[in-house]
This record gives structure tokens, C-alpha cells and sequence, in this order.
């Protein structure tokens, strides 16, 4: 799997962080996550701004996992941000929240998501859906390497292939 793939985690509650981070490693991904707080948090990190500057230790996240219901700024106001600047329409963005209410469902993916989960309240149950989204997002699915999401500058260090130059 894609253990280098950087992973944003964008939720307010420390304990459906601890169960993220629990669930993927369960599920056998051992992707570095980053974690913010809040909305202006999450647009901080990914405008490398503040304290989110410096890319070598704040990386360009390949995913972002999304609570909708967090401080500051609400995760559809996040969303709405982050579709409307072209450097990030291709960042998987998976709504990932307790909320079932399909007005919000329907919110999220007018708004760009690329999908919405539900947490399940059984932790195998969310093992195995996180497993599944990962697998997906992390190990299937691939992003363009000329997207406007990876300039030179940001790109991860990787070595280009054989004869290719950076």
C-alpha cells in the first residue's frame, strides 16, 4: 500500500481522531496523519500558512478526511474553499462524519466531495470501512502527477522514474 501518502484528518473530536488513527493502522495502512482542529485550521495548513509554512514538515496531504461539524468553520465551508481554487481540485476529499441527515449528503457532493461515510458506532464495522476507503483513495485510485496540486516545490521527495527528469 501507499505508506507514504499523506493523509489530512480535519475533526474536532480527539476521540474520532484516536479511532481514525486506530482504525487505519487496524486495517494495515501506516500512512502519516496530520491533524487539525478546525476549519481555519484546515485552510491554514493547506495554504501553507502560520504554522503550516514549512512543507517539509507540514506536507501536501494526498487525502483529506472531513468532519462537518467543527469550530471556527464548518467542514462544507472548508470544502466550498478548497473547490474553489483550481491548485486543489484534485485532492480526494471524504466527508467523514457522524451525521447520516441526507440534506447533508447531498450539500457535501454539490459541494465537490469526492465521498461521504458515516461512522459506523461498531469499531470493526469502521475498520472495515475506513480499510475499504483507503484502499481506495490510498491504493487504487490515482491523482495526475501534472495536477496544479503538485507543484515542483511541493511535490513529495521521490526520485523521478528511470530516464524521467523532476
Amino acid at each position: 500500500m501507499a505508506k507514504g501518502e499523506i493523509i489530512l484528518l480535519a475533526d474536532d473530536d480527539a476521540d474520532d481522531v484516536l479511532l481514525v488513527r486506530m482504525a487505519l493502522k487496524e486495517a494495515g495502512f501506516e500512512n502519516p496523519i496530520f491533524v487539525v482542529c478546525d476549519g481555519q485550521e484546515a485552510i491554514q495548513y493547506l495554504s501553507g500558512e502560520g504554522l503550516y509554512a514549512d512543507r517539509a514538515q507540514f506536507p501536501v496531504p494526498q487525502l483529506l478526511l472531513l468532519d462537518l461539524k467543527m469550530p471556527q468553520m464548518t467542514g462544507f465551508e472548508v470544502l466550498a474553499w478548497l473547490r474553489q481554487r483550481r491548485e486543489w481540485n484534485g485532492l480526494p476529499v471524504v466527508i467523514l462524519t457522524g451525521s447520516c441527515y441526507e440534506p447533508e449528503v447531498k450539500h457535501a457532493y454539490e459541494l465537490g466531495a469526492n465521498s461521504f461515510l458515516t461512522k459506523p458506532s461498531d469499531f470493526s464495522a469502521f475498520v472495515g470501512t475506513m480499510k475499504q476507503m483507503a484502499h481506495f483513495c490510498l491504493g487504487k485510485a490515482r491523482l495526475p502527477e501534472t495536477m496544479p496540486i503538485f507543484p515542483r516545490e511541493l511535490r513529495r521527495a521521490t526520485p523521478p522514474p528511470p530516464g524521467k527528469g523532476p
